[in-house]
């Protein structure tokens, strides 16, 4: 390795198809949301065998239209993970909602299934769940009780895009499957989401919502061409949002959509040569659950134990970016920033396990660039780091 040759955290992986396909698009003048929006939408619910899917230019927006489909009334409450981004603690604060949350597992890092049912109140709506580095949470004790209690499942499946729990696919348990297309993502658009659903009327809601509030966009009231001689006015019809995602994010989709197996082979090559040359450090790592599961490899998160070891998480930080390694925390409890620190009054003793995870997590580079070289140079530094006794 070289001593100026940086390893990048996240890498997004594409070619000359993607290149190919965004010049086409461009050729034809039109690259707002048109047809390559839609032939995307068309081939995402294919892939996880969904009815609907709407193209969206984020999953942050597909978790907020996600709530707003629902008609929240103001102080409604949606149950949610402290481990995760901000974007999901966002989401439903901009919908007029409260986030409650429920502590994680110690062992997969998802929402603790046996502590939900305490949180649930007469204005609970919701649950939104994340699939925290592409490990599906435990849905089936999940599914029964928000059929018992009536209320909503919102997956956030912005690392979860190929995972599957039980043979089925993430994203398709409840109301609405939210995914990201984010430049680090298993696949990108560079900016981008999807939201996939199993009713018409949700569906229709929000293709509606994503632009705002709109009847009909512009690819609808002009191509194909109208034949008739009626103009084709459009009305508003909600109160939206500039949300809709654009011909040349999709083109750049529909090939990465191609590539999505043969990248995720690479993420589980690299996902399992972590776990097995780092075991016998002090870390610990995401568990395998005992249900049947497909993994999304998304992310390679490593948890100081502090119980085996005095070394800081920061140091460990410090000490990589050094050496030339990109890495990310993902993530710091929500229960430790500011602002929704002093909104809800949340603290370390809100979800204990949440805010020692947060402390102590990192995520390692896993992207299908990554080389064998490159990951065998990760891996000494992180043993260097634990060896040196300073």
């Amino acid at each position: 390795m070289s001593k100026n040759q940086f390893i990048v955290y996240g890498k997004p992986c594409y070619g000359k198809e993607e290149i190919s396909s965004i010049n086409k698009v461009a050729k034809t003048y039109w690259i707002g949301t048109g047809k390559q929006v839609h032939k995307f939408e068309k081939s995402f619910a294919k892939y996880k065998s969904s009815k609907f899917a709407t193209a969206l230019n984020s999953c942050t927006a597909a978790l907020h239209l996600s709530i707003l489909s629902l008609n929240p009334k103001p102080g409604d409450e949606i149950i949610t993970t402290p481990m995760t981004f901000a974007s999901t603690i966002n989401s439903i604060i901009l919908s007029g909602c409260k986030p409650v949350l429920v502590d994680i597992n110690k062992n997969n890092l998802n929402i603790n299934e046996n502590l939900i049912e305490k949180k649930i109140s007469k204005k609970t709506i919701g649950i939104m769940l994340v699939h925290f580095a592409g490990l599906p949470c435990n849905m089936d004790p999940i599914t029964k009780l928000a059929n018992k209690y009536k209320i909503k499942i919102i997956e956030d499946c912005a690392h979860a895009i190929e995972s599957k729990y039980k043979n089925k696919n993430t994203g398709t348990f409840g109301h609405s499957g939210c995914f990201s297309f984010y430049s680090n993502k298993n696949i990108t658009t560079g900016e981008g989401g999807m939201l996939i659903c199993k009713k018409k009327n949700i569906d229709n809601k929000i293709k509606v919502l994503r632009l705002h509030g709109m009847s009909r966009d512009a690819w609808r009231r002009f191509w194909p061409r109208n034949k008739t001689k009626k103009w084709n006015h459009y009305d508003i019809i909600e109160v939206g949002h500039k949300y809709n995602m654009i011909d040349l994010n999709a083109a750049f989709g529909i090939e990465q959509l191609k590539k999505i197996n043969f990248m995720h082979k690479k993420r589980e090559r690299i996902y399992k040569k972590y776990m097995k040359d780092l075991k016998d450090l002090p870390l610990f790592f995401q568990k395998e659950n005992h249900y049947k599961f497909k993994h999304a490899y998304h992310l390679f998160p490593i948890i100081l134990d502090q119980t085996r070891t005095k070394k800081k998480r920061d140091n460990l930080l410090f000490y990589l970016n050094k050496q030339n390694i990109g890495v990310g925390v993902n993530y710091r409890s929500v229960t430790q920033l500011s602002y929704f620190k002093k909104k809800y009054k949340w603290s370390d003793k809100t979800c204990k396990i949440a805010s020692y995870i947060g402390n102590n997590i990192l995520s390692l580079p896993i992207y299908p660039d990554l080389s064998i070289k490159q990951q065998n140079y990760v891996i000494s530094k992180i043993r260097e780091f634990f060896k040196n006794k300073n």
